[in-house]
C-alpha cells in the first residue's frame, strides 16, 4: 500500500469531513468515523512491511521520503487506534458545541499530520508534518475560548521555540552531510567531534523535549490539558506528546547511533546520565504536584508529565530491559491515560463540565462502566499486576536495580507511591462517598462514550496479562537498534536474573481474591441506613459533600505548598513579561507615525555626516 495514497486521502478525506458538515451533522459524523477507521486499517494492513518511497520536489537536494518500518508502524498504530476511539468518544461529547465541523477537521488534521511525521524518511518532511500538527494542535486547545486562549498561547509560543530549535539542527545537518535522508545521516554524526554532536542533540532536545513536556519544558501542558475538549485530552496525552519521544528515539538510537549515544561524552559531561537524572526528575517532581490538585484533568495532566520521566528513563538507560520498558510505557500510557482522560470527559458531559473534585462523589452506581474504566485506567498508571503498566514499570524497575543505580530506582518507586496517593484521591472524590443531591437524577454515559473506554480497558487488561504480544514487535525494534534481544514468552520476559510470568501472578491474585471474597461472605450481614445519616470524626456529613473531611489536610497542603511550586513555570512567566516591557519600549520607537520616522533618517543622516567629518581630520 502506498504511504503517499495514504496521507493524500486522508488530509482530503479531513476537509471533506469538514465541508460535509455543511450539508448534514449525521453525515458529517459518519464519515469522520468512516475517515478514522480507514487510517487505523491501513496501518494495521502495513504490519510487517518495510520499504521507502523516493519523491523528486524539484530540487534535487531536497528529496521527499517516507518510509514504513517497525518502530514507524507501531507508533502509527497507536497513533491510528487512539485517533478512532477519541473521534467515536467526540460524536456526543461535542454534539452540543459550537463550531463542531471545525473540531473534527482539527482532530483529523492532528491524526493524520502525527501520522505523517512518523512516516517521514527525511528530516524536510517530518517538519512540515510538525508545523501542521503544531498549528492544529494550537487550535484545538483554544477551541473553548476564554483561559483555552491563553493556555493555547502558551503551548504554541513553546512549541515554536522548539520548532526554531529543531529547524536550526536540520539546517546544521544539512549544512554538515548535504542531505537530509534519516537513513544517510545515520552514524555519520559517529565522525564529528564530541562538542558538535552534542550541540546538535541541544537543540533537538529543546525541540522534542517541548513537546514531549519533559521537564523543564513541561509547563504548557497542564493549562492545554485543562482548557482543552476532554477526547482530545485522551489525544493530546495518549498520542501527541509521544511524538516528541519518537523523535528522540530516532535522534538517539538512528541518526546518533547506539554506540555514540552511550558513549557521548563531552569533559565531566555525560548525555547518558544527564537524561537518566532528568528523567527521574520528571518522574517525582510533576507527580507531587498532582497530589495538590483539584481539577481532575489537571490532576491528570501532572501525571503525563510524571509517566514522560517513565519513558525517558527508560529510552535513556540504553540496555534492551530498559529501551524495551520505555518503549512498552509509551503504548501503554497511550492506553490508561486516554482511558482516564475519557472517564474524566463523560463526568464533565453528565455533569455539564464538572471538573472539581470536591464537588463530586457517589457516582459509581449513576455510571459504573465509567467507574470500571477510571478504575482499570487508574490500575494501569500505578502499574498494578494484571495491567499492562505493571509490565512496562516491571522491566524499567529490573533495569535500574540490575544496573545498580540505587537512586534512580528509588525515584521511580517513589513516582509510584505519589501516583497511588493521587489516584485514590482521583477515584474516590468522583466516584465514591456521598452522592449529591443534584445529581441524583443523573444518567450513565452515552454508549459512543462508553464503547471507547470499554476498549481501551480491554487493551489494558490484555496487555497486562499476556505482555509477550506487544513485547515481540518491541523485541524487533530494539534489535533494529543493534541491542540484544529480551527473552519473550506470550506470558512475559524470561532473563537470568529472574522472569516475570503473568500466569503466575493472575493464580497468586485469583487466590487471594477468593479467599477476600470468602471472608466477607462468612462475616454478618452489614446494616443498610440512610445516605445522609452518616458520620466522619464525629460529625454528620454535610449535604452535597462527598466526605466531611473535605478540607482536612488543607493545613498539611500549606506546609508542602512552598516546596512544590513550579518554578520554571514562574521563570517562564517572569521572561515573558520582560519580553513584554522590552516589546512596548521598542513600539514607542515604531509607532507608526512618520513624522519620527523623518526625525529618525534625519539624525542618522546627521551622525553619518558627523563621522565623515572626523574621519576627514583623523
Amino acid at each position: 500500500m502506498n504511504l503517499v495514497y495514504i496521507l493524500a486521502v486522508a488530509f482530503t478525506a479531513s476537509l471533506l469531513v469538514y465541508l460535509s458538515g455543511k450539508i448534514s451533522k449525521t453525515l458529517r459524523n459518519f464519515l469522520a468515523v468512516l475517515v478514522s477507521l480507514g487510517m487505523a486499517a491501513s496501518v494495521i494492513y502495513l504490519y510487517n512491511h518495510s520499504f521507502a518511497i523516493h519523491l523528486s520536489t524539484g530540487f534535487p537536494d531536497f528529496p521527499l521520503v517516507l518510509r514504513i518500518n517497525t518502530l514507524a508502524w507501531f507508533f502509527a498504530l497507536i497513533i491510528s487506534v487512539v485517533g478512532v476511539l477519541t473521534v467515536i468518544f467526540s460524536l456526543q461529547y461535542i454534539k452540543n458545541k459550537k463550531r463542531t465541523d471545525f473540531y473534527f477537521l482539527m482532530l483529523l488534521l492532528v491524526n493524520v499530520s502525527m501520522l505523517g511525521i512518523i512516516f517521514s524518511g527525511d528530516l524536510l518532511s517530518f517538519y512540515i508534518f510538525w508545523e501542521i500538527m503544531s498549528w492544529s494542535t494550537f487550535l484545538l486547545i483554544s477551541y473553548n475560548r476564554g483561559a483555552a486562549i491563553a493556555a493555547g498561547m502558551k503551548y504554541i509560543i513553546m512549541s515554536l521555540a522548539g520548532s526554531a530549535a529543531i529547524l536550526t539542527g536540520i539546517l546544521s545537518l544539512y549544512t554538515c552531510f548535504g542531505t537530509l535522508i534519516i537513513a544517510e545521516l545515520a552514524g555519520n554524526l559517529s565522525l564529528t567531534s564530541p562538542a558538535y554532536t552534542l550541540f546538535i542533540f541541544l537543540l533537538f532536545f529543546t525541540g522534542f523535549g517541548i513537546k514531549n513536556a519533559v521537564w523543564p519544558f513541561h509547563s504548557w501542558l497542564p493549562p492545554a490539558h485543562s482548557e482543552a475538549p476532554s477526547p482530545f485530552s485522551a489525544l493530546l496525552s495518549g498520542t501527541l506528546i509521544k511524538i516528541g519521544t519518537y523523535g528522540l528515539i530516532i535522534f538517539f538510537y538512528v541518526i546518533l547511533g547506539m554506540k555514540k549515544f552511550i558513549g557521548l561524552k563531552y569533559g565531566f559531561f555525560n548525555l547518558q546520565y544527564m537524561l537518566c537524572w532528568i528523567g527521574a526528575f520528571t518522574i517525582v517532581f510533576p507527580t507531587f504536584i498532582a497530589l495538590l490538585q483539584n481539577d481532575a484533568k489537571r490532576l491528570l495532566a501532572w501525571h503525563s508529565i510524571g509517566q514522560m520521566g517513565y519513558i525517558i528513563l527508560g529510552i535513556a538507560f540504553g540496555t534492551s530491559t530498559g529501551v524495551a520498558g520505555g518503549i512498552f510505557h509509551i503504548f501503554n500510557h497511550a492506553a490508561f491515560k486516554g482511558l482516564l482522560f475519557l472517564s474524566v470527559g463523560a463526568v464533565e458531559y453528565r455533569t455539564n463540565g464538572v471538573r472539581d473534585l470536591n464537588s463530586l462523589g457517589g457516582l459509581l452506581k449513576k455510571m459504573p462502566v465509567t467507574f470500571c474504566g477510571a478504575l482499570i485506567g487508574a490500575c494501569g498508571i500505578i502499574g498494578m499486576p494484571l495491567t499492562n503498566g505493571f509490565v512496562s514499570k516491571w522491566l524499567i524497575y529490573k533495569t535500574l536495580i540490575v544496573e545498580k543505580y540505587p537512586f534512580l530506582a528509588f525515584a521511580a518507586l517513589l513516582g509510584t507511591w505519589g501516583t497511588i496517593l493521587s489516584l485514590y484521591k482521583f477515584l474516590h472524590n468522583i466516584f465514591l462517598g456521598q452522592l449529591p443531591e443534584k445529581y441524583k437524577n443523573i444518567k450513565k454515559a452515552p454508549f459512543t462514550m462508553q464503547f471507547p473506554m470499554l476498549v481501551f480497558s480491554l487493551i489494558i487488561i490484555t496487555c497486562g496479562v499476556l505482555p509477550g504480544i506487544p513485547l515481540k514487535i518491541i523485541n524487533r525494534i530494539i534489535t533494529s537498534f543493534g541491542l540484544k534481544a529480551l527473552d519473550i514468552s506470550i506470558w512475559g520476559v524470561i532473563s537470568e536474573t529472574g522472569a516475570l510470568n503473568t500466569v503466575n501472578i493472575f493464580f497468586a491474585l485469583a487466590g487471594a481474591f477468593f479467599i477476600i471474597w470468602l471472608i466477607f461472605k462468612l462475616w454478618p450481614k452489614e446494616t443498610k441506613i440512610a445516605q445522609a445519616d452518616n458520620y466522619a470524626a464525629g460529625a454528620a456529613v454535610p449535604r452535597d459533600k462527598y466526605n466531611y473531611t473535605v478540607n482536612f489536610y488543607n493545613p498539611l497542603y500549606r506546609m508542602i505548598s512552598p516546596c512544590l511550586r513550579d518554578f520554571i513555570d514562574e521563570f517562564y512567566i517572569r521572561l515573558a513579561k520582560i519580553t513584554r516591557s522590552l516589546c512596548n519600549s521598542i513600539k514607542l520607537v515604531y509607532n507608526g507615525d512618520t513624522g519620527y520616522y523623518i526625525m529618525y533618517i534625519i539624525l542618522f543622516m546627521t551622525a553619518l555626516i558627523f563621522i565623515q567629518i572626523k574621519w576627514s581630520i583623523w
